[in-house]
């Protein structure tokens, strides 16, 4: 930043282009030139410029070259690539090596600005200073603020020092084994074994001697005694994940379990105390399943004794931003990237996908999203071509009112205490506020007019929603 203007350098052999590029990007813009890749690099490397312009085709170095040479020494700088050629392969070895962005020649002016725009943008917001550690959760954290959240911290705070089982109840990908560990941490087992089981990815066959262990001779291939999955959690805490996937047969010796607190290895007569919390999890219908003689009726009655429901993402939109610097602090140090950033935009967009997948979906995305991004800020076009790959694209606002709907009212179906009138208009507030803000272009003062409420209100929802508040311009009205 120059004179209050964000400074480019521009390198490029070719007198005239060099000229009309100059005066192209003179007004907004403060131009350093340089007429040969080597002056070029010398000057990038002393000079405090916020996005560089090569040409590819030079005398001497390439533009290329350009870039193996500044991308080490200033990894976060943009290098725009300016090419007469198109080149699939130049284009890939371009991006590989660390470039921005590349344009085609002849320039199209509006687009060359408007990619500029987003570089310098970009390069504004890597220069930030880094994030809180408030931001930076330990490894396998529970994350976020919600209230829908907050009524699971504290269900797990009311069970996991009691002697329950305890069945977490949650669509895939909402992070039931995360919870699970909570229930650990925070129980008086928290220094004993923590045993995962995930019955769904055992065959039907295995799974029995898997949990409860086996005698040699059992059957055929059982040439030695097996130790099960009960006896190396002895006095911990064995996590049955997709307990709703268990055969009947399973489920009977499981129930014994539950009631008597003993098993017998496969094959074998001796009784084996179960000194062993046992926590469950499933994202299936259960009572449908008990409805369809798939569950066992005994066993869901027992399992039911204390309930933790995990919410949905698309019931929990301003978690997402939360989740994103979680999952780009974790993704970046995995991929180097030092400083992985999103645009606002970009985070709004996000809070707008209606995630099938939910938090697993969104981790997902994010790794793809910073792949994409090659070291740069991650914005609301690499964000949209992440969801593409995936299948469908961002939703309508009506399907995503239609599923915020929909989950409701089906936990309300398993959750009498769930208010589902207080739990929609919240959704709306959140989703009518931050659809202000965002068109309001952070102006809260534009906010309060449009939707007839005093500032210190908007400033209030903007702040429980975790939206972004605040333009410059706002701070300082």
């Amino acid at each position: 930043m120059k004179n209050g203007k964000p400074s480019i350098l521009l390198i490029e052999d070719d007198t005239a282009v060099r000229e009309a590029l100059q005066r192209l990007l003179g007004e907004a813009y403060v131009v350093e030139t340089a007429a040969t890749a080597e002056e070029g690099i010398a000057r990038a490397q002393t000079s405090d410029c916020d996005v560089v312009v090569t040409d590819l085709q030079m005398p001497g170095i390439s533009g290329l070259e350009v870039i193996t040479t500044m991308h080490p020494v200033k990894p976060h700088l943009p290098v725009i690539l300016m090419t007469a050629h198109h080149s699939t392969d130049t284009a890939i070895e371009a991006i590989k090596l660390g470039a921005y962005d590349y344009v085609l020649k002849p320039i199209n002016p509006a687009e060359f600005l408007a990619l500029i725009e987003k570089a310098v943008a970009s390069r504004a917001l890597i220069s930030r200073p880094p994030a809180s550690a408030e931001s930076k959760p330990a490894r396998d954290a529970i994350i976020g603020r919600s209230q829908a959240m907050q009524n699971v911290y504290k269900e797990i705070g009311r069970v996991a020092a009691k002697p329950v089982t305890v069945l977490i109840r949650g669509e895939t990908g909402t992070g039931k084994e995360l919870v699970a560990r909570a229930l650990y941490q925070h129980s008086d087992r928290g220094d004993q074994p923590f045993i995962v089981v995930n019955c769904v990815a055992i065959p039907e066959t295995l799974l029995e001697s898997e949990l409860f262990g086996h005698e040699q001779g059992a059957f055929t291939g059982a040439q030695a005694r097996r130790i099960g999955k009960f006896e190396q959690a002895s006095k911990g805490t064995i996590f049955l994940d997709e307990i709703g996937d268990m055969s009947l047969a399973t489920q009977a010796k499981l129930l014994r379990v539950l009631q008597e607190k003993v098993f017998q290895r496969v094959g074998g007569r001796e009784t084996i105390r179960a000194d062993v919390r046992i926590i469950a999890a499933t994202h299936r219908d259960l009572e449908q399943g008990v409805a369809e003689k798939k569950f066992r009726e005994d066993l869901y009655y027992r399992l039911n004794d204390a309930v933790i429901r995990l919410p949905s993402l698309r019931e929990r939109p301003e978690d997402i931003p939360a989740l994103v610097r979680y999952f780009l602090h974790r993704h970046g140090t995995e991929l180097a990237d030092a400083k992985p950033t999103i645009t606002d935009d970009a985070l709004q967009d996000l809070q707008y996908h209606s995630w099938p997948g939910n938090v697993r979906e969104l981790k997902n995305l994010v790794h793809k999203a910073l792949v994409m991004a090659h070291g740069y800020a991650i914005d609301s076009e690499i964000i949209r071509r992440s969801l593409e790959q995936k299948g469908p694209t961002l939703p309508e606002r009506k399907q995503t009112l239609q599923a915020c709907v929909a989950g409701l009212l089906e936990r309300a179906d398993h959750d009498a205490a769930t208010n589902v009138e207080a739990a929609l208009s919240e959704w709306v507030e959140r989703e009518l506020y931050g659809q202000a803000v965002r068109l309001a272009e952070g102006d809260q003062t534009k906010v309060a007019k449009w939707l007839g409420v005093s500032r210190p209100t908007v400033r209030e929802r903007l702040l429980r929603y975790g939206l972004h508040p605040a333009s410059e311009r706002d701070a300082t009205a």
